[in-house]
């Protein structure tokens, strides 16, 4: 039986991608690591069955370029399709540069729609944080993509699964225009090992990994929306410290 294969975009180092193509690859699986730049994946170079493969997940000629490039390796199956790369935006709405958005928007969402268009013959939001209007519109977005591809591929027998993450240690800060604060986060080690687990026990189609992911679910299904916003307020980058006007 010849091993199962995954394609990870955002496989950087120092990224959850990166800690995702590691954990994938324990479990045997010829892994398909990509990433705009290689040199940002060197580390993969003599690790066995891990493929690095330059990728711009907004370029249609580059995810061809994967495309053809996987189909020539695995004789045109791809067992899982993890769309990870993406961008984060920290700035208050007002502020917005449009451009700027519509870049976000471009790797978040439609990159994905694209990857998936692209390997589909072969075979990633809940919380309103403050100064994040952009990146949190870009994840719903997926977020409803994700649910309705699930539905939609299920009488074909394709797993879908939607992740939801809560904090993780990783690199998407250093590419924002804006620092966000830190909080409690998991290593992106034991995030990507208990994601794989999860996909390779046959995980339901939303799954829950990272810090205070239970505290998630409780705050965005149980709390009353008032309550939800006076904390959001309270721990929002300083939105309880200006002076009403």
């Amino acid at each position: 039986m010849s091993p199962r294969t995954v394609l990870i975009t955002g496989s950087s180092a120092g990224g959850i991608g990166h800690a995702l193509v590691l954990a994938f690859q324990k479990h045997n699986y010829t892994v398909f690591a990509t990433a705009r730049s290689l040199a940002k994946m060197s580390d993969f170079g003599t690790l066995p069955n891990v493929h690095p493969i330059a990728l711009d997940v907004t370029s249609p000629e580059s995810i061809a370029a994967a495309v053809k490039e996987v189909d020539a390796k695995t004789g045109g199956k791809l067992d899982v399709l993890v769309n990870n790369a993406g961008g984060g935006y920290v700035i208050p709405v007002l502020d917005t540069d449009v451009e700027v958005a519509k870049a976000i928007f471009e790797v978040n969402y439609w990159a994905i729609v694209r990857m998936l268009k692209a390997f589909g013959d072969m075979c990633a939001g809940v919380l309103n944080l403050p100064f994040q209007s952009t990146y949190n519109a870009s994840k719903a977005a997926v977020n409803m993509l994700s649910e309705t591809l699930h539905l939609e591929l299920a009488p074909f027998h394709v797993r879908v699964i939607t992740l939801m993450a809560g904090n993780v240690a990783s690199n998407i800060s250093a590419n924002m225009p804006a620092a966000t604060s830190q909080y409690s986060d998991m290593p992106t080690k034991q995030f990507a090992e208990e994601v794989v687990a999860a996909v390779v026990g046959e995980s339901e189609a939303k799954l829950w990994k990272g810090s205070d992911v239970t505290l998630i679910r409780v705050v965005t299904g149980l709390m009353p929306t008032w309550v939800l916003d006076r904390f959001m307020i309270a721990n929002g980058r300083g939105l309880a410290k200006i002076p009403q006007v």
